[in-house]
């Protein structure tokens, strides 16, 4: 993904700027958009209203949520839809030879400007069968947004969602940063994930260029190969180091962290724990403290945890505290990081008490080494002193799961509901254009979210209310909500003349989503065994839907 270069659209007054990767164009589309299109446009539909709803059927990972992510992309390409002559030429090459020019004339005049989106907040917890985002416009031009949209919104979702699931297993507490930049699948996989993981709750990324587009914060030190590149004191050529405040000078900083190893090693409350510790480390580290001395966070597993990595951070930690600085911590990359972790922290406890450092006991101890959501769980059954967890690979890739699996479906065309029919129920689609909503019980949780015909009155406070399951006759339940939420805005307006819903920060969208998790009762999004959130629909759309279906479905014939 790169910046797009200074393209932007207005829209009611407001201009809205290009998609973040200039990939997403109106060409990012499979070419059986562009085939209808022009099948469209020959029988002279190509202007006929339609109402198309972007949902999915099933929660990913097992679980019983879905987080929603992607829509400020979605957003981003409607407002700047626009074929360039370069991209309509390809088209015409790509499509078969009967095209007529006229076809191309009508390519060239296309936009958004009479296309309306209504969409959930991105950040929202979200649920099988409930439009995402309802799009309504010449059938034409939807039908030409159905592919890049829905690549916006599932990848997006999804790794929100896995996000969310790691955040809630880690719990409030706990830092947790994604690194999962080399791991992920290409350039815009990663940049994506930056961006969602930050949306499901992680505190910052090791991806540079995710931090420059997004402003989410960085974190990161130093490798393996950075530690392993020493090979002894000799190598630190300056080794003076000022004070924090400046008032004096260290004239000889490696000499001074040799005097605190020799203290340490001498302390009889370790018990002669360490020995001699790896010299080529502690020079690493003392010239990344040099470099660094209000941000040392060391790696400690390249030769040995315990005998060498921990006690050489600990002599560079108190060297620098001589000076006024604190040292941030330790990061385990391997190992059993649930014992490690703890053994550390006894050191870190001993120290602070020995020498009167205040809050040493408290320095911060990452993790990282392939973590996933199992790993986390495991950490927390066992007893960890893990203060921040860095997530790359099975968090980025999704590894659990490939896709989220969103549709894009049509459910009105000129003011007449389609139904699409299936064998598998749950690929029946729900008819119509349609209002959403989420009702909540007295105790702030969400208990159902609802789905009426347009024109129905809205659900009231204290008023009960009946939901059906969409296709079981027999699930039913009256509801008497303390809260009533309208779930679909408007983000796009088109030539509607309606308010149009401005796109929060990225970091509002992340504090909106974290208090969006807090509302769900905990059963709905625990890790094992949750139990299924209720999507329902009032009791008039579930006769339409039924009256559709059975006028829709073909009679059959016994011979």
């Amino acid at each position: 993904m790169g910046e797009k270069s200074n393209k932007a659209s207005q829209n009611a007054g407001q201009v809205v700027d290009g998609p973040t990767n200039p990939m997403v164009t109106p060409l990012l589309t499979d070419l059986y958009q562009f085939t209808m299109a022009y099948a469209y446009w020959k029988a002279g539909k190509h202007n006929e209203r339609a109402v198309f709803d972007l949902y999915f059927r099933k929660n990913p990972f097992a679980g019983e949520f879905t987080v929603f992510a992607g829509l400020e992309e979605c957003i981003k390409l409607i407002a700047n839809f626009k074929l360039t002559e370069e991209e309509i030429s390809f088209i015409h090459q790509s499509l078969p030879g009967s095209c007529e020019e006229g076809f191309l004339h009508y390519l060239r005049e296309i936009d958004c400007s009479d296309v309306e989106v209504y969409a959930i907040s991105e950040g929202t917890v979200v649920f099988p069968k409930v439009p995402l985002l309802r799009l309504e416009g010449p059938v034409a031009v939807v039908q030409l947004l159905e592919t890049p949209v829905l690549n916006l919104v599932n990848f997006a979702s999804l790794v929100a969602t896995n996000a969310a699931r790691h955040r809630l297993v880690a719990g409030k507490s706990k830092m947790l940063l994604e690194f999962g930049l080399r791991r992920a699948q290409g350039p815009d996989g990663a940049i994506g994930a930056s961006k969602y993981c930050y949306i499901g709750g992680f505190d910052a990324t090791s991806n540079a260029a995710a931090g420059r587009l997004f402003g989410i914060p960085l974190r990161g030190t130093h490798s393996h190969a950075f530690v392993s590149s020493f090979m002894g004191h000799d190598e630190i050529l300056e080794r003076t180091l000022c004070s924090s405040d400046g008032s004096s000078t260290c004239e000889d900083f490696v000499a001074l962290v040799q005097s605190w190893l020799r203290k340490i090693q001498l302390l009889k409350s370790l018990g002669g724990t360490f020995g001699d510790t790896n010299q080529s480390e502690l020079a690493a580290f003392i010239s990344y403290a040099l470099a660094f001395p209000n941000n040392f966070l060391a790696l400690v597993d390249t030769y040995d945890v315990m005998r060498s990595g921990v006690p050489n951070f600990c002599a560079v930690a108190l060297a620098l505290d001589d000076l006024g600085y604190k040292a941030v911590g330790i990061r385990l990359d391997s190992g059993d990081l649930a014992y490690l972790s703890c053994e550390a922290r006894k050191i870190f406890h001993i120290i602070e008490k020995e020498f009167g450092v205040p809050d040493f006991g408290k320095t911060a101890i990452t993790a990282s080494n392939d973590l996933n959501e199992e790993t986390l769980d495991g950490l927390k059954k066992q007893g960890h002193e893990v203060d921040c967890f860095g997530i790359g690979t099975y968090l980025v890739t999704c590894y659990a799961q490939a896709a989220l699996g969103c549709v894009f479906k049509l459910v009105e065309i000129n003011n007449k509901p389609r139904i699409k029919l299936s064998e598998d129920v749950s690929k029946v689609s729900i008819p119509c254009k349609k209002r959403c909503y989420r009702l909540y019980g007295k105790e702030g949780y969400s208990l159902v979210d609802i789905m009426t015909g347009e024109n129905e009155p809205c659900p009231k406070v204290g008023e009960r209310i009946l939901c059906r399951h969409p296709f079981s006759e027999s699930t039913r339940a009256y509801v008497v909500p303390k809260r009533v939420e309208e779930l679909l805005k408007c983000y796009w307006p088109g030539k509607s003349g309606k308010e149009r819903q401005e796109l929060p920060a990225l970091k509002d969208i992340r504090e909106y989503c974290i208090r969006q998790l807090e509302q769900m009762r905990p059963d709905h999004i625990r890790r094992l065994n949750p139990t299924p959130y209720k999507v329902s629909v009032s009791a008039n759309l579930y006769d339409f839907i039924h009256f559709l279906w059975l006028n829709e479905a073909p009679v059959g014939e016994l011979h």
